[in-house]
């Protein structure tokens, strides 16, 4: 049954943006980093096959949810919201605050094989970037959730990965927060 619950929520990937932060209480939380660069702030948390980012500008707050579920989630704040599939980019401009979100989603469906392989590449980018992630195995294989985050003085990139081994599927995300 639980093989069954992942197959479909892979389907129901989304992007969800809101202008305020989220609670940890509310999510499976595995690791959180707080990035602090000049003036804005960046907390980054890592769910099993989900992640939260929080950027922080003074007063002004957004949060990136990436999540494979479409219920109970939080209703309140939310700026927008899209499906994690194919490929898609959204662009989403906050005049008042000076302040840019830029998203890139692609997902894939890999063969059992190339999905080992994709796996043993991202386990390699780990331990040579040392980026934030987790891994868990479930029946189907191994899975595992990768943040990357880049701070410079006036925005902030981070690519996510999120493989999940049952049907081979991967999710990549590049977000992109800047401000002026």
């Amino acid at each position: 049954m639980k093989t069954i619950a992942r197959q479909l929520s892979t389907q129901s990937y989304q992007v969800v943006l809101y202008n305020r932060a989220l609670h940890p209480e509310l999510f499976d939380l595995r690791d959180r980093k707080v990035t602090t660069h000049g003036r804005y702030e960046l907390e980054s948390w890592l769910m099993p096959g989900n992640h939260v980012l929080r950027f922080g500008l003074g007063e002004f707050c957004l949060s990136e949810l990436v999540i494979d579920r479409e219920n109970n989630l939080p209703a309140t704040g939310v700026v927008s919201a899209f499906p994690c599939a194919g490929e898609r980019d959204f662009e989403q401009k906050f005049a008042a605050e000076k302040v840019n979100y830029l998203s890139t989603v692609q997902t894939e469906t890999l063969s059992e094989n190339l999905y080992l392989t994709t796996h043993r590449e991202m386990v390699e980018h780990i331990r040579e970037n040392g980026s934030q992630s987790i891994g868990w195995d479930t029946e189907a294989g191994p899975n595992l959730s990768i943040l990357d985050v880049q701070a410079m003085a006036s925005e902030v990139h981070i690519q996510a990965y999120h493989l999940v081994a049952h049907g081979g599927f991967v999710l990549r995300t590049q977000t992109i927060f800047e401000h002026k």
